[in-house]
């Protein structure tokens, strides 16, 4: 009798742990990974993908589905497991609440739900599991207070909540936690004081509080906890002094960041005794008084970090410190900027460990010669010494520093001429030797610096003429500043190589000879500054191929001519054309309408112009008589029949050198089928590169020795007869030009071999594909390459600004306004550099109705779906919706936008680590992944990722605004193009210094996901 009811209980309870799982699976919506396919009567439920049963009962004992991408919510039926010991759901996307009957499994021991998107409140009945050991609900979307019961848990050695929403106090009954041995709170919202109650935990390895709201007072007795090894209070608003006998007791401490607080007096001389300590971050914490710390005994010392406390007295021993700092041989990043340190760099620095990254003393009063035994630290990535009063010549050693990445010694007062060492720092990303006193030429081997992005020389005095090699630097992408130096003769036609550069600043100086036309290349300028020179000749016409360029200052030269009209058709923000010889009569138009934004005094033979500029009236006839006019009816057609001859052999000219090259010349006759045909092996799926609702792409080459070309082909049933507008519509298309447009090669419309219609576009191939194909790849799509197709933050905002340029050529600088209506990233194509293209543009103008039809569902504007017209505002709607789908990684039409809620509603309340696309944190890059293969961790700078941080914030706003639900709330999208490369600029600044600070740092003991604390400090930030 007791072996059948024994057999009862058993059978019953499995049938109750089977049905636990499967609804369990059914409230798993995404199963990329294809885990649940193994949950099947086939299979005994022990057997089933991350089960574990008992041996005994053969009851369910352990679930672990970690790391495995699911989507969906918890069923409450989880609390059926009753003989569960460990849950383990870390690393997917489970939303909704946490259910409380989880609170009902009094056997659990680990309960691992981190790096979700779990939201409302931690369950309180937790308090009810006595048995736990680990409690982590980490990298959620939490809110609400820390349940106080919490403190009931005595067997709890981990408790992880951070990086939540949670607010109000931190309960005094954590102190009862007696087991406990790391407590991470940080990034969250609480507020109040840290509980001396904490103090009690004897066994407290790890303290996290950081990035919250805490205030008040550290209580002394947490100084006195032994067992301490990581203590992060950052971010806060503490205040008041550290004890003097702070490190006396916290022996074991290794890990100590204190920075962004209003902590007072000075640094506790004490912490000359922890000698376990690997990283102290004090910055910006009030801190006075002098450096009275022996680092010498702190061994293992990497990461130190005093900048911006009041730590300096202005006086010549300020530094002295700096002879202990030389027995830290694991030193990496120090960091003793803005600290209002005096006196000479001393003699020492030479002694420093050679592992060192990052040396960092700008925004001090540090005067004298930098000694030559800087050239010792051969591994530095980053020296920054500018705004001291350093003098003498720069030494030729720093050429030692071949692994320098970001070199700032500006506004010192260093003399002599720029040691040629210099050109033997091939990875500089960024020099700046500005507002100093150097002399002589620029080093010719400055043309080897391939990598650099920003170069700032001006404010000295050098002379000679500027190398050429400066102008093969296509790496130059911020800014190219020679201002206010004596630099003379003309400026190189290499200019236009020069075709990424934000800003060219060659200001007074004494250049002469005409401005070349090869500017005109230079197509990402922003702000082109030529003041104060001798240029003579005109301002050249294809400065209006600039379309991106918004100042201009030509001011202060020999230019004469008229100021051509063409300037008024770019995006001009601000003009400075005055003390030229100019003459005739002044553009009306674009910048010239705006009198504040444009000079043009001491030019005295100009006239016209706006009535505020208050020039002479033009005038209306030469005052000589009829004599010129019958000399000037005599030349019209003299020059008329001469322009048409130059235009004529010009178009020979033209059609002879794209035949050269093989890019296929834009006659006026359109293409057949039959080349079409033959050119696409009959329009093989060997060929087919892409297909849509409306028409298949295909790749070809029309004639030997040309370039590819993609062929689209519309799909005649699905749009009807178009036709008879087909070829007139395309003929405008065609003449469209924008760099950021793919070009239309030609067009077809006539019959295939069987008689049916047939229309088609040649278009301009690209290699790289679309974009839909880099932010979301198909497995096994790309068999041909091992290459793992990842778009990098730099990246994904470069192509933004791409498509957004294109945009708003087409709604404001066309000259009839186009409206895309279907912009998506199946219709943004890369071309070999990775610049993005937009394609399809206008073909909606001679297809039928209404915008719902041709607009993809996902992205088009909600007024469409009521039979709205189009217009540039849908167009702006589409593009926020595409720009939140490349930063968060998800589609509009992912299932987890269901009920009401949107891309655009996920991104504007929701935190920033769940928006982003996880690809583009740091733990997921691929230096880090390789790094993290070798037992390697790479450590990042708080302020470059704060500043990344930042920007993605930026980025995300400017999304959410352009996909406003009412057009008129929607940002302009000029606007748009220039917020983003402002953020685009700042985004590179950060990148070149945080390239600088990384390196690789072996910390034994230490999991992988600890390095990525700095990150995780900053990217639980709501929205604003």
């Amino acid at each position: 009798m007791f072996n059948i009811s024994h057999a009862l209980k058993l059978q019953n309870g499995n049938e109750t742990d089977i049905q636990a799982l499967l609804a369990i699976k059914e409230k798993v919506t995404q199963d990329p990974h294809g885990i649940f396919t193994s949950w099947n009567n086939s299979v005994h439920f022990c057997s089933w993908e991350g089960v574990t049963c008992g041996h005994l009962h053969q009851r369910v004992t352990k679930l672990h589905l970690t790391s495995l991408d699911l989507v969906g919510t918890l069923s409450p039926f989880i609390g059926n497991l009753t003989f569960l010991t460990s849950l383990k759901l870390e690393l997917n996307n489970f939303h909704g609440k946490i259910p409380p009957q989880v609170g009902g499994l009094f056997r659990l021991q680990h309960l691992s739900l981190t790096n979700n998107s779990f939201s409302g409140e931690i369950p309180v009945n937790l308090s009810s599991c006595l048995n736990l050991v680990i409690l982590g609900v980490g990298w959620n979307q939490l809110s609400g207070k820390i349940p106080f019961e919490l403190g009931s848990l005595q067997k709890l050695e981990r408790l992880q909540v951070h990086n939540n929403n949670l607010n109000g106090p931190i309960p005094e009954t954590l102190g009862n936690l007696s087991a406990i041995k790391s407590l991470s709170l940080s990034v969250n919202n609480l507020e109040g004081t840290i509980p001396s109650s904490l103090s009690q935990v004897k066994t407290l390895n790890v303290l996290g509080l950081g990035i919250n709201k805490l205030s008040g007072i550290v209580p002394a007795e947490i100084f006195n906890l032994s067992s301490l090894e990581i203590f992060t209070v950052c971010y806060n608003q503490l205040y008041g002094t550290l004890p003097s006998d702070f490190g006396l007791s916290l022996l074991k401490l290794k890990v100590l960041k204190i920075g962004h607080n209003w902590f007072t007096g000075p640094l506790p001389k004490s912490l000359s005794n922890a000698s376990n300590l690997v990283e102290l971050d004090a910055y910006g914490s009030n801190f006075t008084g002098k450096v009275s710390i022996d680092f010498g005994g702190l061994s293992d010392l990497w990461w130190l970090i005093l900048a911006s406390n009041s730590i300096g007295t202005g006086e010549v021993d300020d530094l002295s410190f700096f002879n202990s700092l030389s027995r830290c041989r694991n030193l990496k990043v120090l960091d003793l900027s803005d600290c209002k340190f005096g006196g000479e760099l001393p003699d020492s620095i030479a002694n420093l460990s050679t592992t060192l990254l990052s040396l960092r003393l700008r925004g001090n009063q540090l005067f004298g010669c930098i000694h030559s035994g800087i050239g010792n630290l051969v591994n530095l990535t980053e020296l920054q010494l500018q705004k001291n009063d350093f003098s003498g010549s720069i030494p030729e050693v720093v050429g030692n520093l071949r692994r320098l990445q970001l070199l700032d010694l500006s506004e010192n007062k260093f003399s002599g001429s720029i040691p040629p060492s210099m050109s033997n720092m091939t990875r500089l990303y960024s020099l700046h030797l500005e507002k100093n006193e150097l002399t002589g030429n620029i080093p010719l081997t400055f043309g080897n610096f391939r990598y650099l992005q920003d170069l700032d020389l001006s404010q000295n005095h050098l002379s000679g003429t500027i190398p050429d090699g400066f102008m093969s630097l296509s790496s130059l992408t911020n800014s190219l500043n020679l201002a206010d130096n004596q630099l003379s003769g003309p400026l190189s036609v290499e200019i236009g190589a020069l075709n990424n550069l934000g800003r060219l600043d060659i200001s007074n100086n004494v250049l002469s000879g005409k401005i070349p036309s090869s500017i005109g290349r230079c197509v990402a300028l922003e702000s082109l500054v030529l003041a104060g020179n001798f240029f003579e000749g005109i301002i050249p016409s294809s400065i209006s191929s600039l379309k991106g360029l918004e100042e201009l200052d030509l001011s202060r030269n020999n230019l004469s001519g008229q100021i051509p009209t063409s300037l008024q058709l770019i995006s001009l923000k601000k003009v400075n054309l005055s003390f030229n010889q100019f003459e005739g009569q002044l553009p009306t138009e674009g910048v010239f309408r705006n009198a504040t934004a444009i000079s043009v005094s001491g030019n005295r033979k100009l006239c016209g112009g706006i009535p505020e500029l208050e020039l002479p009236i033009c005038p209306n006839a030469d005052p000589d008589g009829s004599d010129k006019s019958r000399s000037i009816k005599l030349m019209i057609p003299l020059l008329s029949g001469l322009v048409a001859l130059v235009f004529i052999m010009s178009l020979v000219i033209i059609i002879r050198l794209r035949k050269a090259r093989g890019e296929p010349s834009l006659t006026s006759s359109p293409v057949t089928y039959e080349s079409l045909y033959r050119a696409t092996n009959g329009f093989s799926s060997a060929n087919l590169i892409g297909n849509g609702s409306f028409s298949s792409v295909y790749k070809g080459v029309l004639d030997p020795g040309q370039c590819m070309v993609a062929v689209k082909v519309i799909n005649i049933d699905q749009q009807g007869d178009t036709s008879k507008s087909f070829m007139a519509e395309c003929e405008a298309l065609r003449n469209i030009r924008h760099q950021n447009l793919v070009k239309i090669y030609n067009a077809c419309s006539t019959s295939d071999f069987e008689g049916n219609p047939f229309i088609a576009l040649v278009y301009e191939y690209m290699p790289n594909g679309s974009l839909e194909s880099w932010l979301h790849p198909i497995p096994g799509a790309d068999a041909s390459t091992n290459e793992v197709r990842i778009l990098g933050l730099v990246e994904r905002l470069s192509i933004s600004i791409d498509v957004a340029c294109a945009l708003e050529y087409l709604h404001n600088h066309c000259h009839n306004p186009i409206v895309f209506c279907d912009l998506k990233p199946d219709n943004i194509l890369l071309d070999n550099d990775m610049t993005a293209h937009v394609a399809d543009f206008g073909l909606t103008m001679f297809f039928s109705e209404t915008m719902s039809k041709y607009s993809s569902i996902g992205y088009a504007a909600p007024e469409y779906s009521i039979g709205g017209k189009a217009s540039e505002f849908g167009d702006v709607y589409s593009y926020g919706i595409l720009l939140l789908e490349m930063f968060t990684g998800k589609r509009p039409t992912d299932s987890m936008f269901e009920n009401g809620r949107s891309l655009h509603s996920f991104a504007k309340t929701a935190l920033l680590d769940e928006i982003v696309d996880p690809m583009l944190l740091p733990s997921n890059s691929r230096e880090r992944q390789e790094a993290e293969e070798e037992g390697v961790l790479i450590n990042q700078d708080d302020t470059s990722i704060k500043q990344a941080q930042e920007c993605l914030i930026s980025i995300i706003q400017i999304g959410v605004a352009c996909s406003a639900e009412s057009p008129r709330e929607r940002m302009d999208i000029g606007d748009v193009v220039k917020e983003l490369q402002l953020i685009r600029d700042i985004l590179l600044a950060s990148h070149a210094i945080h390239s600088s600070t990384s390196g690789s740092l072996r910390f034994e003991g230490s999991s992988s996901r600890s390095v990525t604390s700095n990150w995780q400090n900053f990217t639980s930030f709501r929205l604003p």
